[in-house]
């Protein structure tokens, strides 16, 4: 309809070309636009003036009003003044290609939504009562034990129980190289079984699954507004009653001032009135949001929101975790005195944690029997052999417990500076020690680095002894350390940071959820646990600490990319409004229609949306 009201009623007419009938086709090309694709706009305006409000709508449904029963009134009392039926076909239409590009903005950065999505198979083959049944896959519980062939893709997630195999996690992680995975190990739901027959035990299912997990994740961060939008949503709720006020002011003086004609008049106050639609301003945040968050998640980087990507470009300071953060959480015992490697071993057995399980691992033989076993985070654990009671942990364990170990002293303090943990075992006296090694991560140190050329300070938080601490974060290029530190009081040293600035906890497991949360940003490692993962603000899926500078490289890419917007938003309208009220009409004969006044907003738009997606192309 549109197009040709445009043709008929500008370009022919520009070209001196002669229509019969030419207003009345007008009218009847220009009215199911008015009423019908721009019903939108009526709604929109009745909605904002119930709420004793106004917004664009308000604007569009004013000035194309303005101009479509100006038009009528002249066809049926004054078929000798002008109409502009074309204009206000031709506002809407412009207004409508705006909010298509902001939909195609949309489009373009929930692409790895959709991908997402269309990587979960469909079926599952599982055993129940010792038949391979294939079903659909939201039919299987939690305890099935599903059947994954080579090459087929994993259902849902799960631990191995049988077979080995490498996986491919790159549509997770975007880590291209596949992982081993053996007896014991974790499945995740649409990642890929390259080679070995698998069998596993499904252990979350339906919405409970890492990849939905994953989509709820991107849809919430897209959702989420960041503060910085406040400042567009503030001025455009000034900005629309001060619009309409101006456009009232330019007729009037046109008409009743300067004694302008009525059409004139008319056209000059339309031309405000759409000029200043704030369509660029709305746009300026959201776009760059989705833009910014969808190119974290292509990356691994999974970002819960505008507000944590505000939240981060101000960034002062990062706390890392030591294991299984700095270092790789896979400790080895490296040291041990040999008579009490099977006692240390059957206390041990009890615990889940990484240097307890090194232990284990370690010893081979056959582990006694333990009664009475009891941790005690931050410190160590104790466990009644027989009818003996021992105690095995830190020197803070052993100085708590009054157990002396001066003779060992300066072994311990040579294996701290190695940057090993020690712990002694002890039943009234000490009688030996076992030292744990847990190499750091190989882009710890370019990770560290990056930050601090980025002006972070970087501080490196564990329950390790200040000898060891010292000896990891030289290693990974940390000069600030909190050692010591047990896991109840982490987040009070977050908090205590967060008086010099805006503080990141970057952190794995459960003892890390508390700092994770008192943090400005909680960034959680991918191979961590639900709770970590859960309390983030941000997820690297990859376990790649060089993610850490690059979500915030692209936290501040999207921030600098908001504030553009909003420049060329608010300069386009603060050059824009005077020039269509006529301010130079007199001196220079320049005047905006109410048409050019279209182009030049919808115009805005675009330029908004394709500065946001040119982020996509170069970053």
């Amino acid at each position: 309809f549109a197009l040709p009201a445009f043709i008929i009623g500008m370009v022919l007419m520009w070209l001196d070309v002669m229509v019969p009938y030419r207003d009345y086709i007008l009218f009847l090309l220009a009215t199911p636009v008015q009423f019908v694709i721009g019903q939108q706009f009526y709604s929109g305006a009745l909605s904002a003036l119930k709420s004793r409000t106004a917004n664009m709508d308000t604007l569009i449904a004013l000035g194309t009003s303005a101009a479509y029963f100006f038009s009528l009134y002249n066809i049926i009392w004054n078929p000798e003044a002008g109409q502009y039926f074309e204009t206000s076909a031709i506002l809407i239409t412009l207004v409508l290609l705006g909010k298509w590009l902001e939909a195609l903005a949309k489009g373009k950065t929930s692409d790895s939504i959709k991908k997402l999505v269309s990587l979960s198979p469909k079926q599952a083959t599982v055993v129940r009562e010792g038949k391979e049944l294939v079903i659909g896959i939201d039919d299987v519980q939690v305890g099935d034990i599903v059947i994954v062939k080579p090459g087929e893709k994993i259902p849902v997630d799960g631990v191995i129980v049988e077979g080995e195999s490498s996986i491919d996690e790159s549509m997770l992680t975007g880590e291209s190289m596949p992982k081993s995975k053996k007896k014991g190990d974790e499945v995740a739901s649409a990642t890929i079984n390259k080679y070995g027959l698998l069998r596993f035990k499904a252990t979350r299912v339906g919405a409970n699954t890492t990849l939905a997990n994953i989509i709820r994740l991107i849809e919430d961060a897209q959702g989420r507004k960041a503060p910085i939008q406040r400042f567009a949503d503030v001025i455009s709720g000034y900005f629309v009653p001060v619009v309409i006020l101006i456009a009232a002011l330019t007729f009037g003086i046109w008409f009743f001032v300067l004694k302008a004609t009525l059409e004139f008049s008319l056209m000059t106050c339309v031309a405000v009135l759409v000029i200043a639609c704030p369509c660029a301003l709305g746009l300026a945040t959201p776009t760059a949001i989705m833009v910014g968050s969808g190119i974290g998640a292509s990356r691994g980087i999974l970002i819960k929101g505008g507000d944590v990507l505000e939240s981060a470009h101000k960034l002062k300071s990062i706390v890392f975790d030591k294991t299984g953060t700095i270092t790789k959480g896979e400790p080895e015992v490296t040291d041990f005195d040999e008579n009490i490697l099977q006692i240390a071993a059957s206390i041990e057995k009890n615990s889940e944690h990484p240097l307890a399980q090194a232990i284990v691992k370690k010893f081979s033989g056959k582990v006694l029997k333990t009664q009475s076993f009891k941790a005690v985070p931050g410190y160590g654990v104790s466990a009644q052999i027989g009818t003996k009671k021992y105690l095995l942990g830190s020197r803070k364990f052993m100085e708590k417990s009054k157990i002396d170990i001066s003779e060992l002293s300066k072994r311990i303090e040579s294996l701290e500076s190695e940057g090993k943990t020690v712990m002694i075992l002890a039943e009234k006296k000490a009688l030996g020690i076992v030292a744990v090694a847990d190499t750091i991560r190989d882009t710890s140190f370019e990770a560290v680095l990056k930050l601090r050329k980025m002006g972070i300070s970087v501080y490196m938080m564990t329950g390790d002894n200040e000898r060891t601490a010292l000896a990891i974060a030289t290693k990974a290029g940390i000069d600030n350390v909190f050692a010591e530190v047990l896991p109840e009081n982490k987040a009070e040293y977050v908090t205590k940071l967060k008086e010099q600035g805006k503080v990141a906890m970057v952190g794995d497991g459960i003892n890390d959820a508390p700092a994770l949360a008192a943090a400005d940003i909680g960034i959680a490692m991918g191979s961590g646990t639900d709770v970590a993962m859960e309390t983030g603000n941000i997820v690297l899926m990859k376990n790649d600490l060089l993610d850490v500078p690059e979500a915030i490289r692209l936290s501040r890419k999207t921030i600098s990319k908001i504030k553009q917007n909003f420049f060329w938003a608010l300069f386009y309208n603060i050059l824009g409004i005077p020039i269509a009220a006529g301010v130079l009409y007199y001196s220079n004969g320049i005047l905006l229609s109410p048409v050019l006044a279209g182009a030049a907003m919808a115009f805005s738009s675009v330029s908004v949306v394709v500065n946001t997606l040119i982020m996509r192309v170069w970053d």
